[in-house]
């Protein structure tokens, strides 16, 4: 079928627990500005049982929710969420679908793509619109993060793309916005699925969750070994941050990769960012700046980080640090 018989911006909004994720408005913050350079509606598909809020998503900006509530599709059981998803693209023709990098995100929209068929540029860190040609432009790493490519997709649609979460700003809602919530029936007797879920662990950290985190304190290959970071869980201590990395800092072993902030690593938006001993190679710059503030602290003054930071420090980071501590703590 021809691409102009596809019109409108769709954003998969996930779930979990009946909430909806942050992910969602992220994206359809970016979608509003799609949509309207295409002069077309953006919508939020949203499957789930007992989803609240729902509202939300239109003054974040959609003007049309397609909600799919039943209990088969709680847990987001991927099967299933991909044979719906399939039908609703098949039949209301979406020129655009958008989706969080998100483990559903990355497992759901491969194969929605495959079976459609179209394309689907994953991890992007930007979208924008030729407005002519009605392509969506996606931007994403590539070569280890030192080329930035744009991918279109010329002829089959819908144009698919997932986004890491905290790439895009998600913006103020505005709860004046008008828009229809349209509640579609799942049936379950035509649904076939190969998994079965037995058991759902969610998953337990003492420490803070770098992708929920306010304040990130971040270390690089500048702290030269695993003992010195240390210093930087004192710091994070002080000031209830979370702790995050470098990948260089993850590969040598001196954090777990759940700390790996960047390409290979989760994408942040924390109001403060300090940046420790990290010199701001550019796969490690794509996880990070889109937080409010950044603070590098770094010995070399010609370190790619101050290109993105908000403020510097010039100095021996095993001076600063130690220093910045003590300070905080007589506060």
């Amino acid at each position: 079928m021809s691409s102009e018989h596809y019109r409108g911006v769709w954003v998969f909004a996930e779930q979990r627990d009946g909430k909806i994720k942050g992910v969602a408005c992220e994206l359809l913050a970016k979608g509003r500005e799609l949509a309207d350079a295409l002069q077309t509606e953006l919508s939020a598909v949203c499957f789930g049982h007992g989803i609240g809020e729902v509202e939300q998503l239109i003054a974040h900006g959609a003007d049309r929710v397609y909600l799919v509530d039943s209990p088969a599709l709680a847990n987001n059981q991927e099967d299933l969420l991909t044979q719906q998803l399939i039908e609703m693209i098949q039949q209301h023709r979406p020129e655009i679908v958008l989706a969080g990098a998100t483990a559903l995100g990355r497992a759901l929209t491969p194969r929605v793509a495959a079976a459609l068929p179209t394309g689907l540029s994953a991890d992007c860190i930007d979208l924008e619109i030729d407005a002519e040609k009605r392509l969506l432009l996606q931007t994403k790493p590539t070569f280890g993060g030192n080329i930035m490519a744009i991918i279109t997709c010329p002829k089959a649609r819908p144009q698919m793309a997932t986004v890491r979460p905290h790439v895009f700003s998600r913006g103020e809602p505005d709860s004046s916005r008008k828009g229809e919530i349209v509640k579609l029936d799942f049936n379950r007797e035509r649904m076939t699925s190969r998994t079965k879920l037995l058991d759902f662990v969610a998953e337990i950290t003492e420490t803070v969750r770098i992708e929920e985190a306010d304040v990130i304190v971040a270390g690089g290959r500048g702290l030269e070994k695993a003992e010195n970071f240390e210093m930087l869980d004192e710091l994070a201590s002080v000031m209830g941050a979370a702790v995050g990395a470098t990948r260089a800092a993850v590969d040598e072993g001196w954090t777990a990769y759940s700390h790996q902030i960047g390409q290979t690593g989760k994408t942040v938006c924390p109001r403060l960012y300090i940046a420790v001993g990290i010199s701001g190679a550019l796969q490690h710059v794509v996880g990070m700046q889109t937080s409010e503030c950044i603070v590098a602290i770094n010995e070399d003054p010609n370190a790619p980080i101050f290109e993105v930071a908000t403020y510097g420090i010039v100095g021996d980071l095993f001076q600063v640090v130690p220093m910045l501590t003590e300070k905080l703590k007589k506060r």
